[in-house]
């Protein structure tokens, strides 16, 4: 049997209120839409880390959830998933975390989150979940910035690659003075907001990592640029991993996560080549798109090995 890599995923866990619409209302326009609403595990952090798990890693969840019948229902589904939740704690102070999805008839959506008991991560969580030995860690910025900043230089004390998924962006995020990342993983939009350029083409994919390899120290930049692919850069130079085409786009909520999830671990799995690791990581996102759902829409690594044997 394959030795399984653990991997410690600090990050957010919310439960997502999903709305079906046509089309988002302006402003201040009242829109009636029959299209539907459902509650479904969700939160950047449960995302990857469902897809750790999912796509043949052993994941330790560290995340905080509240005292409330959202927060159970949560942890029940982490546990059928197989998820080590010996990093799981229970806050008493605040209600589990909420995000409310709209999704367009196109496949595109719009988040909001309220972050509840996931702003309240501290520093000790994070060195009770480090006893795990991970062989590596991921996080993401749905969870207060110093807690994330603890974890890479965490990781980097430990001597293990740490990967990021940088999501949401922020202006006010500072990476000065942090330790070296193995990937840091913003998409477009958030590339975008840390260094003022929109990477649209290999051009200015270049002049974007550039500027993100003066604000982080990475060993790769991935930026994910949706059906355009990802941009890969090493510190040298970049190349762009073309994107698979979807069988259909159904809705891109968690296509994100799936694509650096599966990334990092392919990457463990593969001894590091950061080229098959994001081809993986495209293949994971392009399955997940077809798909209805945030952790829902998250494929197995059978299916990614299928997906990519149809496209030799």
């Amino acid at each position: 049997m394959e030795n399984k890599k653990r991997i410690l995923l600090v990050g957010s866990a919310n439960m997502d209120l999903s709305m079906n619409v046509l089309r988002c209302p302006a402003p201040g326009e009242t829109l009636i839409d029959d299209g539907g609403v459902a509650y479904t595990p969700g939160g950047k952090g449960a995302n990857s880390a469902i897809a750790l798990q999912k796509l043949g890693a052993e994941c330790v969840f560290c995340t905080r959830l509240g005292p409330d019948l959202h927060g159970q229902k949560l942890f029940g589904y982490y546990k059928e998933l197989g998820l080590d939740t010996s990093a799981i704690r229970v806050d008493h102070e605040a209600p589990t975390g909420l995000a409310v999805v709209i999704k367009e008839a196109s496949g595109q959506n719009r988040i909001v989150v309220y972050p509840g008991a996931n702003a309240n991560l501290t520093a000790d969580n994070v060195s009770e979940a480090f006893a795990c030995a991970p062989d590596a860690a991921y996080v993401n910025f749905e969870i207060p910035f110093p807690i994330a900043a603890q974890v890479i230089r965490t990781g980097a004390a430990r001597g293990i690659p740490v990967f990021v998924d940088a999501a949401p962006a922020s202006k006010e995020h500072s990476f000065a003075g942090l330790p070296e990342v193995e990937v840091f993983s913003p998409n477009e939009s958030e590339t975008a907001i840390y260094t003022g350029v929109t990477p649209l083409g290999y051009n200015t994919a270049l002049q974007a990592a550039l500027s993100l390899s003066r604000m982080v120290k990475a060993k790769y930049i991935v930026i994910k640029q949706g059906e355009r692919g990802a941009f890969i850069y090493d510190g040298k130079s970049g190349k762009i991993v073309p994107s698979f085409r979807p069988d259909a786009v159904v809705d891109t909520t968690a296509a994100g996560d799936a694509f650096t999830a599966a990334l990092a671990v392919e990457y463990m799995r593969n001894g590091g080549d950061i080229y098959a690791a994001v081809r993986y990581g495209c293949a994971a996102g392009a399955i997940a798109v077809s798909r209805k759902g945030a952790s829902s829409s998250i494929p197995t690594e059978e299916e990614v090995r299928a997906f990519l044997a149809r496209r030799r």
